[in-house]
């Protein structure tokens, strides 16, 4: 059967509801299944139900990768996480290792599926963010830099290297650009391939052999199969769920030589995501993994498409939400983690200036997404807060109470309000969040971000209130997006967050009550 995607920290399909008590209540309390509580469940489900299935989901982020072990019944049995290398050897540059994630893969997989019998592991799936990996012909990393650093073969989602190409695509206006918002983004692939032409003609582009999503490298090399992900296709290569490749749009940008060998080069098997790929795991990834060879690999997602299909899918029964009773169209998925998604499914087609799609079936099956997004959210709230001259402060006493520096700063802030609700103390103070370029929906990378109302104090409750501010900023951001997907004709009425930052509460509250307009929410940990 194909393999159902999950998210690093479990986002359950509920369709397989268990009658058993005890595994209706780790789905309830979402909690991870661990040490002696993890041994008595798997002593139970083998005395009850007989040999349990499991599945393992590997999640692939900015920097680093996660993995869950999930039985049958949706319970996440394991979770293990493990990070990866970034390069950034010049501004706006953002680099990569295969090799390096694919070891990390390895090694969380390894450690999830401790005292399990893996024949009974029936299946694996993949979801990464939408990098860009260069292989030469014999499948071998290829520096994607000028240094000749061949195990950097990755250009990150985020690495805006190619802004003088992506500019060059939309003066052509060539019709594939309707499906994104009527403006490519930089972080897609088709500019990042340009500058690759343009800058790496002899030492990358003449010798490359295979241009892979990250997700899709994965899905390979678990498979040795090339097949790629329909999501990644069409949401971040233009390629059509309805017609394939474009001709004509390659030809136009310069890149008519990956049309050769029925385009060999960047996919031409395409399969919906979650339907097996090749004859499943092949014995060298099998050993590298720790698996047995020949279980289901499934089609990938990307890792916020993963999450959105986790949010947008996700059975609210008994929570009183308003789209209990309510299509799933109605639902709006931000999965926040070093950059926001904004994920929205409809049955027609709609067309958002500046937000990303409609793609057909690129996360739902038989249905169009949109997608907005904001480039950077929990990397600009680390920027706010590191590069502030009481970071040093912030840590000695965050450490002192063992807690993080958002939960400290979260406290702080809540001391220093005293009778004010904490979203007015940064009346003087704002913040203009597009410092990395705006991704929807004004699609300008060009814009830079703001903080209007500084004073000369350096002290941490200046710290706390830029912080404020800053959240506050990613909000309305979530705001104007979701009013410009309104006027377009999404019918949204409640918004799903995951990923990182959904496990701040100010920032999940700063969202309720400039998104939504809401009471103060009761945090969930199990959504």
């Amino acid at each position: 059967k194909p393999v159902h995607h999950i998210r690093s920290l479990g986002h359950k399909f509920l369709s397989n509801v268990p009658t058993e008590e005890c595994a209706v209540q780790c789905q309830k309390t979402g909690k991870f299944i661990q040490g002696e509580s993890r041994k008595s469940l798997l002593k139970m489900q083998s005395e009850n139900l007989g040999p349990v299935n499991y599945y393992v989901g590997i999640d692939v982020g900015t920097s680093s990768v996660r993995a869950a072990l999930v039985d049958q019944f949706g319970t996440v049995m394991a979770y293990a996480d493990h990070p990866i290398q970034i390069w950034a050897p010049q501004p706006n540059y953002y680099e990569q290792s295969s090799d390096d994630i694919w070891a990390a893969c390895c090694i969380v997989t390894k450690k999830i599926i401790q005292g399990i019998n893996i024949s009974q592991i029936r299946g694996l799936g993949f979801d990464a963010t939408c990098s860009l990996v260069v292989l030469d012909s014999h499948f071998h990393p290829l520096a994607v830099n000028s240094e000749g650093e061949h195990k950097r073969n990755i250009i990150m989602w985020m690495d805006h290297r190619a802004a003088n190409q992506v500019t060059r695509i939309n003066e052509t206006q060539h019709n594939v650009l309707s499906f994104v918002g009527g403006v490519m983004s930089v972080e897609m692939q088709p500019p990042k391939l340009l500058w690759m032409k343009e800058n790496l003609q002899e030492s990358c582009w003449e010798k490359a052999g295979h241009f892979f999503d990250l997700p899709d490298f994965l899905s390979w090399k678990a498979t040795g199969a090339t097949a790629r992900s329909l999501c990644t296709l069409v949401c971040k290569w233009t390629y059509s769920s309805e017609t394939g490749w474009d001709d004509s749009f390659w030809k136009t940008i310069g890149l008519e030589d990956l049309m050769a060998n029925k385009y060999s080069k960047i996919g031409n098997e395409v399969l919906p995501p979650g339907t097996p790929v090749g004859n499943g795991l092949t014995a060298e990834a099998a050993e590298d993994l720790g698996l047995s060879k020949g279980i289901a690999v499934a089609a990938s997602l990307i890792d916020a498409h993963a999450g959105g299909l986790g949010m947008i899918g996700a059975n609210v029964r008994g929570y009183n939400l308003p789209c209990e009773n309510q299509p799933i169209t109605s639902r709006l998925a931000v999965i926040c983690g070093t950059s926001s998604c904004h994920m929205a499914v409809s049955k027609s087609p709609i067309f958002v200036p500046g937000v990303w799609g409609p793609y057909y079936s690129a996360m739902v099956p038989g249905l169009w997404l949109n997608e907005g997004g904001q480039s950077v959210t929990g990397k600009l709230l680390e920027h706010i807060v590191q590069g502030h001259a009481a970071f040093p402060e912030l840590q000695t006493k965050s450490e002192a109470r063992a807690q993080s520096i958002y939960t400290y700063l979260n406290g702080h802030l809540d001391l220093i309000k005293k009778s004010l609700p904490v979203g007015l103390l940064t009346v003087d103070l704002h913040v203009w969040p597009d410092f990395h370029g705006n991704r929807s929906p004004l699609a300008d990378l060009t814009l830079k971000g703001m903080v209007v109302g500084l004073t000369l104090s350096q002290s941490l409750d200046d710290l706390a209130l830029i912080y404020l501010a800053t959240v506050q900023a990613i909000a309305l951001g979530t705001r104007h997006i979701v009013e410009t997907m309104q006027v377009a004709g999404h019918r949204i009425n409640t918004l799903f967050i995951c990923g990182g930052l959904s496990k701040n509460p100010l920032f999940v509250q700063m969202h309720a009550d400039i998104v939504c307009n809401h009471r103060r929410f009761k945090l969930n940990t199990t959504t």
